[in-house]
C-alpha cells in the first residue's frame, strides 16, 4: 500500500468536495469514503454527509460510507448525525435504510458497531451513534433468519 498516493488521492478528493457542482461533490463523497479510515479523510467526509447546497451530496456520501459496513464509515455518519439538522438527519435515515433493510444479520452487526461507537470518546460520534443505535432497530430487514 503506498501512503503517499493514498494521501494524494484523499488530498484531490477534499479539493473535488469543495466545488461549487453538487455533482461533483457527491462524486468525490463517494470517492472519499474509500479512504474513511484515513485521518485526514474525516473531516472532508464530514462536511459532504452535511453539505449545504445539496441533500443530494449528504445521501451518496453517506450511503458509501454505510456500504463499507465498517467502524470507519459508520463514525463519520455518527458524528454528522449528532450535528445534522432534520433535513440532513432524514436523508442520512434514508442511507441506512437503503443499507440495512436487507440483511438481517448486516443490521445487527450495524447496532453492534452503533454500541461501540456510544462510547467513542469524541462525544459527537457518541452521540449520534447512540442515535442511530436508538432508530436502527425500526428497520425491519427483509430475509428474516428461519
Amino acid at each position: 500500500m503506498d501512503d503517499a498516493l493514498r494521501l494524494a488521492a484523499v488530498v484531490t478528493l477534499a479539493a473535488l468536495g469543495r466545488s461549487r457542482d453538487y455533482r461533483d461533490r457527491a462524486d468525490a463523497g463517494h470517492g472519499l469514503a474509500r479512504f474513511a479510515e484515513m485521518r485526514e479523510a474525516f473531516e472532508p467526509l464530514l462536511e459532504l454527509v452535511l453539505d449545504p447546497g445539496d441533500t443530494f451530496v449528504t445521501r451518496r456520501t453517506a450511503e458509501a460510507l454505510l456500504r463499507r459496513k465498517d467502524k470507519a464509515g459508520l463514525r463519520v455518519v455518527a458524528c454528522a448525525l449528532a450535528v445534522a439538522d432534520s433535513n440532513h438527519s432524514d436523508w442520512v435515515h434514508t442511507a441506512f435504510n437503503d443499507v440495512f433493510s436487507f440483511f438481517a444479520t448486516e443490521l445487527d452487526d450495524a447496532l453492534q458497531l452503533c454500541e461501540e461507537l456510544s462510547r467513542d470518546p469524541d462525544e459527537r460520534v457518541a452521540l449520534g451513534a447512540r442515535r442511530l443505535h436508538g432508530s436502527l432497530p425500526e428497520i425491519d430487514p427483509v430475509p428474516r433468519p428461519a
